[in-house]
């Protein structure tokens, strides 16, 4: 998120600014937790010199900052380029993301794994938190709804230290055709491990938390995800994206948290062009794109924001990883 914002500030910069000014990026960390993130939030609404927000990153920590950018005596608007929980649509007039929820991310997760991979037995383990219960939610609704099996759901959390007892007694109930990891990254990486260490291969599915997981090398070969930018898509904006990402910071390619950090600042830039720093403007402005205002075409693909604050015509895919890369899966 940050490289990608501060190469897009860098671009806009280079053009002459907003209106001959430069347009200068704060560097927040909220640690991904919620108490934090209000901290901050009540820092950043009461700075008079800060007109928008590029984040948070998680839904815990987006849905505790979110109504603090609201309830401030002059609101703030947020956009997330990746907190998909399906709890903060509509939470806040001044709260939008770029990202699908997990609505779309499990349900397409759900279609990939009954209709492609023909699975008909399902074990999921969720992390206890916003993200992983929406996602298992929606993968779980959807799957059965397919005609197929949940075997058992289970929870963890980030302090987790074993989920070996939850893959034994899946394999002791006759194992799964697929594992679903409504997870983050270092929870997959457990699970991965420990289904190595018990010798078992189920095909491991994940949401777009799962990101990254594809540096790990052997352990992550085979994993699928959902994604909803690879950074293989097609398209010239894209590519002009992805190269100039790999001359600012070589040997790095962005994944979909940078491309929509990126996005969200060249469309915020099209915005303060047009209304100035007022934080309302700022707001009712961004309220209206892909609405009676164009969409936004970012690298992404294409921003129209619904009435909730979503982007609902955004589309997820699979992607498999192969040889340390994320690629798109064949057959979508």
């Amino acid at each position: 998120m940050q490289h990608a914002a501060e190469l897009a500030v860098k671009e806009i910069n280079a053009r002459g600014g907003i209106r001959g000014r430069p347009l200068a990026l704060r560097i927040m960390d909220d640690s991904g937790r919620p108490e934090v993130a209000i901290r901050i939030a009540q820092q950043l609404a009461d700075n008079p010199a800060v007109v928008a927000v590029i984040g948070h990153l998680t839904s815990s920590a987006s849905l505790a900052a979110g109504r603090v950018y609201w309830e401030a005596r002059r609101p703030v608007v947020m956009i997330s380029p990746s907190a998909s929980s399906p709890d903060l649509s509509g939470v806040s007039p001044y709260m939008f993301r770029v990202c699908p929820s997990d609505l779309s991310h499990g349900a397409q997760l759900a279609r990939y794994a009954r209709q492609l991979l023909n699975a008909q037995r399902v074990g999921v383990i969720y992390l206890d938190d916003d993200y992983g219960r929406g996602l298992r939610l929606s993968f779980t609704g959807e799957f059965k709804r397919l005609g197929g099996d949940i075997v058992e759901a289970d929870p963890m959390l980030s302090t987790t230290p074993s989920l070996e007892p939850y893959l034994s007694r899946l394999r002791q109930n006759g194992g799964v055709d697929a594992l679903m990891l409504a997870t983050d990254r270092v929870g997959a990486e457990l699970a991965l491990r420990e289904m190595g260490r018990m010798g078992v291969h189920w095909t491991t599915l994940g949401g777009d938390a799962l990101s990254g997981i594809e540096k790990t090398g052997p352990l992550a070969e085979g994993v699928r995800m959902s994604v909803a930018y690879l950074v293989d898509q097609s398209g010239e904006r894209n590519a002009q994206f992805v190269a100039a990402y790999a001359r600012a910071y070589p040997g790095e390619r962005p994944d979909h948290r940078g491309a929509s950090a990126y996005d969200i600042v060249q469309l915020l830039a099209s915005v303060l062009t047009e209304v100035g720093t007022d934080r309302r403007a700022i707001r009712d402005r961004v309220a209206r794109v892909g609405g009676d205002l164009p969409a936004f075409e970012g690298v992404t693909g294409t921003i129209a924001f619904d009435a909730r604050g979503d982007v609902p015509a955004k589309s997820v895919l699979i992607g498999v990883v192969r040889d340390g890369l994320l690629t798109p899966e064949p057959g979508q």
